[in-house]
C-alpha cells in the first residue's frame, strides 16, 4: 500500500511540474509541457540527458524571444504570412478530419496484412437482368459449396460449364498483398483460411467467390535487372530463336560475362536495356505472376536466374537488392508510408463516417424544416433556367442548416454545391435527394474544420509551430541573414578583426569533374591525359559532364582512398552507388597549409561568422527587452525525470 501511495505521489508531482510555468520572458509564460513537447520532437541521441535538456532550453528561450520580436512588429499580419498559413492549414487539416482511433486501427490492420501474401483465385458470374439473376445466385452458391466440399477447381468448372457453358469465369490473380485489390475484396480474401472459399459476394458487375489458394510470408520488394528476349505469342519460329539466344547468353553469364553489357547488347526491353537492364523496385502483384515468382526465388544479391518463359518471351534476371517487409512497428519510415497509403485508400471512408457521427453533436448541427419539394423546384430554376425563382417559402437566403457558432448554411450554398458537384445530375429530383446528404456532411465537416484549433490540440500545435517558424524565418532574414549578406563594409571590417581565423589548410587549385557514369569519367580522364583542356571536355559533352574549378581544401576533393596530392595528378573516379554517377579531379597546383585566405576566398566563412555575431548581439538586446526568468524548481524536476 505504501509503495502504491509513493508511486501516486511521484506521478502526481511529475504531472504537476509538467503543467507549471518553466520560464517567463517579459509578460509571457511557457509551460514545462510545451517545452518538453518541443524537446522530444527535436531531440537527438545523447548520453547526457541533463546537459542536452539544458542546452535545448537555451535554444528554445532564444527561439521564443525571436518569435516575440516578430509578433511585436506584426509580421504575422503580412499578406504573404497569412496566405502561407492558410495554404498550410488547407494541406494538413484533412488529416485531422477523420476518426483518429479508426485510422490507427486501419493502419494496424494494414500492418498485419502486410506480413503475408495470399495466392488468390476468384470465380465470377456476370450480372443478368430479370429471372436470370436468381439463376445466377443459385449457380454461384453451387460453386461456393463445391469449393468448400473438397472438389478440385477443374472438376467444378467442368461440371458446371457442362450444363451452363461459359457461365462461370475463373481468374487466378496470383499472390496479392495489402492494397493490391479494392478494400472490399481484400477484406474477404484476408478473412479466409488457406484452401477455403468465401461466401458469394455481389457487386454491380456480378457475383464473386474468392478462394485462398495458399499463403506465404510477405516477400517485400525487390530490384532486379533483366535481359528480355521478346517472342510474340503464336510465332513459334521466333520463339525458338529467342530460346536459343537466351540459353547462349545465360551460358556466357555463367562463364563470367558482364550482365549489364549483355543487357545493352541483347535485351528487347527498350525501357531498361541502356541502364544495364535494371528495373524499378517492385513488390507483390506488380507484374506477371510467373515473372514475380522467378524474381522472388533469387536468394541473394547478384544471383542470376536461368532463362524462363512468360507471355512476353524469355527472361534472364539478376537480383540487385531486396528489401524485406519490416516485422516490427518500430520501423518509423515503413509505418509512415503505410499510414499514407491508408489515408489515400478507399478504406479511409470508414474513419470519415465514424468521424461524422462524432462531430454532429459537437457542432450541434440542426437541420431546418423546409419543404424539400420547394427546394428541388427552386434548384431546377437556378440550374436549368439560370434564374433563382422563389418557390413556396424557399429562396436563396433560406437557412437549411445551422451550427452552435452562429454560422448557417443557406440555399445559395446548396446551389453552389450542386453546380460544382462531380455527381451526375440527371435533371430530376431523385438526383437532388441523392446528393443532399453528401451536402449536409460536407457542410458539417467545413464548419468543424473552421474551428479545428478549438477541438484538436495537436492540430493547433502544428498550426502554431508553422506560424512561429514562418515568423522566425522572416525576422531572421531581416535582422541577421539579409543584413550580413549585404553589409560588405561590415563583413570586411569583421574579416580584418578576425583575419587569423581564415587560413587555408593544405589545399589545391583543382577542377572537379562530375560525370553521368564511370565510363564517361574514364573517357574524360583519357582525354585530359592527351592534353585536352577541361573547358573543351565540358563543351563537347555538356549533358554528361560538368566541372567546377577553384581552390579547394584537400579534404573537399573526392578520392577513392588516401591520396598523395601533387601537381598534375588526376584522381581515380569515385562512383556513387546510388545513381552510378562518377566524380574525379584534376589537380593543377598544391599548396601547403596555414596560408592566409584573402577576403573573397574567405567570404562564405566570414558571412557565416558575421551572421552568428549579429544574432548573438540581437539576442542580448532581446533579453534586456524581455527579462527571462527560469523556474529552477520546475527545471530540476524535469532534469530528474531520467
Amino acid at each position: 500500500m505504501k509503495k502504491l501511495l509513493l508511486i501516486f505521489v511521484f506521478t502526481s508531482s511529475l504531472f504537476y511540474s509538467y503543467s507549471q510555468t518553466l520560464f517567463t520572458y517579459g509578460a509571457h509564460k511557457v509551460d514545462a509541457s510545451a517545452f518538453l513537447n518541443a524537446y522530444n520532437k527535436n531531440k537527438t541521441a545523447t548520453t547526457n540527458y541533463s546537459q542536452a535538456l539544458k542546452d535545448y532550453l537555451d535554444l528554445y528561450i532564444n527561439f521564443k524571444l525571436k518569435v516575440q520580436a516578430a509578433k511585436d512588429i506584426h509580421l504575422d499580419t503580412l499578406p504573404s504570412m497569412i496566405a502561407d498559413l492558410q495554404n498550410f492549414r488547407s494541406q494538413i487539416q484533412d488529416t485531422y478530419l477523420k476518426d483518429g482511433k479508426e485510422v490507427n486501427r486501419l493502419v494496424d490492420e494494414a500492418f498485419l496484412r502486410s506480413q503475408k501474401d495470399i495466392h488468390a483465385i476468384y470465380y465470377f458470374i456476370k450480372s443478368d437482368n430479370g429471372d436470370d439473376s436468381v439463376k445466377n445466385a443459385n449457380l454461384i452458391n453451387k460453386v461456393y459449396k463445391k469449393l468448400n466440399s473438397g472438389e478440385t477447381d477443374e472438376d467444378i468448372l467442368s461440371k458446371i460449364n457442362a450444363t451452363t457453358p461459359g457461365k462461370i469465369q475463373k481468374e487466378d490473380i496470383g499472390y496479392i498483398t495489402v492494397f493490391t485489390l479494392p478494400y472490399k475484396f481484400e477484406n474477404i480474401i484476408y478473412g479466409l483460411k488457406p484452401g477455403t472459399a468465401s461466401a458469394p459476394f455481389r457487386t454491380k458487375s456480378g457475383w464473386y467467390v474468392f478462394k485462398n489458394a495458399g499463403e506465404r510470408h510477405a516477400v517485400g520488394k525487390i530490384t532486379v535487372a533483366q535481359i528480355l528476349f521478346a517472342a510474340p505469342q503464336g510465332e513459334e519460329h521466333q520463339k525458338e530463336d529467342a530460346k536459343k539466344l537466351a540459353d547462349s547468353v545465360y551460358t556466357a553469364l555463367m562463364n563470367g560475362s558482364d550482365f549489364a553489357m549483355l543487357a545493352k547488347q541483347f535485351s528487347d526491353d527498350r525501357t531498361t536495356f541502356m541502364n544495364g537492364g535494371k528495373m524499378p523496385e517492385f513488390g507483390t502483384a506488380k507484374y506477371d505472376s510467373v515473372f514475380e515468382n522467378h524474381a522472388f526465388s533469387l536468394q541473394k544479391d547478384g544471383e542470376i536466374s536461368k532463362p524462363f518463359e512468360t507471355q512476353f518471351g524469355y527472361h534472364i534476371l539478376k537480383r540487385i537488392s531486396a528489401e524485406p517487409v519490416p516485422t516490427s512497428k518500430d520501423d518509423e519510415k515503413f509505418m509512415y508510408n503505410l499510414k499514407q497509403q491508408v489515408l489515400n485508400d478507399s478504406r479511409i471512408e470508414i474513419a470519415k463516417e465514424k468521424f461524422l457521427k462524432e462531430i454532429f453533436p459537437v457542432i450541434n448541427l440542426t437541420r431546418k424544416k423546409i419543404n424539400h419539394q420547394d427546394l428541388w423546384r427552386f434548384t431546377d430554376s437556378a440550374l436549368l433556367k439560370n434564374k433563382e425563382v422563389k418557390t413556396g417559402n424557399v429562396n436563396q437566403n433560406t437557412t437549411l442548416l445551422s451550427f452552435n457558432n452562429n454560422q448557417s448554411v443557406k440555399v445559395s450554398d446548396w446551389i453552389v454545391y450542386v453546380r460544382n458537384s462531380n455527381n451526375k445530375i440527371e435533371g430530376d429530383h431523385e438526383s437532388y435527394k441523392k446528393i443532399f446528404p453528401e451536402f449536409v456532411n460536407q457542410s458539417a465537416i467545413s464548419n468543424y474544420a473552421s474551428r479545428l484549433e478549438k477541438y484538436n490540440p495537436a492540430f493547433k500545435a502544428q498550426i502554431d509551430e508553422f506560424k512561429e517558424g514562418n515568423m522566425l524565418f522572416e525576422i531572421m532574414q531581416r535582422k541577421v541573414w539579409g543584413h550580413a549578406s549585404s553589409d560588405t563594409s561590415g563583413l570586411k571590417k569583421f574579416y580584418e578583426l578576425h583575419k587569423q581565423k581564415y587560413l587555408w589548410s593544405a589545399s589545391a587549385e583543382a577542377v572537379i569533374f562530375s560525370c553521368s557514369n564511370a565510363e564517361v569519367a574514364k573517357s574524360n580522364i583519357a582525354k585530359l591525359k592527351k592534353g585536352k583542356s577541361w573547358k573543351e571536355i565540358v563543351n563537347e559533352n555538356p549533358s554528361s559532364v560538368q566541372a567546377d574549378s577553384g581552390r579547394f581544401e584537400l579534404g573537399q576533393i573526392p578520392v577513392v582512398d588516401r591520396t598523395a596530392f601533387s601537381d598534375g595528378l588526376i584522381t581515380l573516379p569515385v562512383i556513387n552507388k546510388t545513381d552510378g554517377t562518377a566524380v574525379f579531379a584534376e589537380i593543377l597546383k598544391v599548396y601547403p597549409g596555414n596560408q592566409q585566405r584573402n577576403f573573397e576566398d574567405a567570404r562564405g566563412l566570414v558571412i557565416n561568422d558575421y551572421q552568428n555575431y549579429l544574432e548573438q548581439k540581437w539576442i542580448e538586446q532581446l533579453k534586456k527587452k524581455y527579462s527571462v526568468n527560469v523556474n529552477q524548481k520546475v527545471l530540476q524536476s524535469l532534469l530528474n525525470k531520467n
